[in-house]
């Protein structure tokens, strides 16, 4: 395993109560990249994420992270190096973005009693809040944050552990127009100023991808399309297979959008 290697899944299969959510699936995620997961409901898409997390163990195959390989690893504690951004977190007690931030060095839900951070940590929490763009909602109660708002202080807590691996798992949910922009601007400003930071982003949407998407893994019934390259892989025929639909794959000014490639006259009664 080279050393700028930071996930490797070989051959995986897992199954569930007898049911086949991965099958002979492999991926290799370099520092540097960020990868799109993209495929329709039940591809099992989250199911490899949570893998990659640190959270799920394959039925077969091999997978490493961060140069373990899980089932030869604390679990628990190598889920401490790992960004991981779920817009469902809640945390359990009333707190501000700036507590919110800074349970990222816990990675816990709640803060932890009598535990205090260090000057250093502090500075940290408050640099990651201003670069996503929170300065001025830093002492905000979490309840009344936008849901733009709190998906982008879930990826300043995700940063606080100064993770090499970042997990997206579809940070756009239940998100408007602006905030979806606001959110992807901030990703996007992530990978280009954090250049040895690898992510992997799941969503359904082409339209929820920074324009910085280096590599894109297709998934449908639980066996990959397409993987590499982006430009290879988020292509009119392959994403039409992937979602068995056909549509028309469109990038402009480094976003993706689909359109339909069915015939007017197809959608007539």
């Amino acid at each position: 395993m080279t050393d700028s290697t930071v996930l490797r899944v070989d051959a995986v299969d897992f199954v569930r109560d007898g049911n086949p959510i991965l099958q002979a699936v492999s991926l290799t995620v370099r520092a540097g990249e960020h990868w799109a997961l993209l495929g329709p409901n039940g591809a099992g898409k989250t199911t490899l994420l949570r893998m990659l997390g640190a959270l799920e163990h394959p039925t077969r195959g091999g997978v490493e992270v961060l140069g373990h390989r899980l089932g030869h690893v604390d679990m628990r504690q190598l889920r401490t190096a790992i960004g991981h951004v779920d817009p469902r977190h809640q945390p359990s007690d009333p707190m501000t973005v700036h507590q919110v931030v800074l349970t990222g060095i816990t990675n816990t839900a709640a803060w932890i009693p009598r535990w205090s951070p260090t000057a250093a940590q502090l500075a940290e929490a408050d640099r990651l809040i201003t670069l996503l763009g929170l300065a001025h909602r830093r002492d905000a109660a979490w309840p009344i944050l936008s849901q733009g708002q709190r998906g982008r202080t879930l990826i300043a807590r995700a940063l606080m552990p100064s993770p090499r691996l970042l997990l997206l798992d579809e940070p756009a949910t239940g998100l408007d127009l602006a905030g979806r922009e606001q959110l992807l601007e901030s990703i996007d400003l992530l990978q280009r100023t954090h250049t040895d930071l690898a992510s992997v982003l799941v969503t359904h949407h082409l339209e929820d991808l920074p324009p910085g998407t280096t590599h894109a893994m297709l998934l449908r019934d639980g066996r990959t399309v397409a993987a590499g390259p982006v430009d290879e892989v988020i292509t009119t025929d392959y994403i039409s297979a992937t979602f068995d639909h056909p549509v028309r794959v469109v990038r402009e000014d480094g976003r993706w959008s689909v359109r339909t490639a069915r015939p007017a006259h197809a959608l007539q009664g």
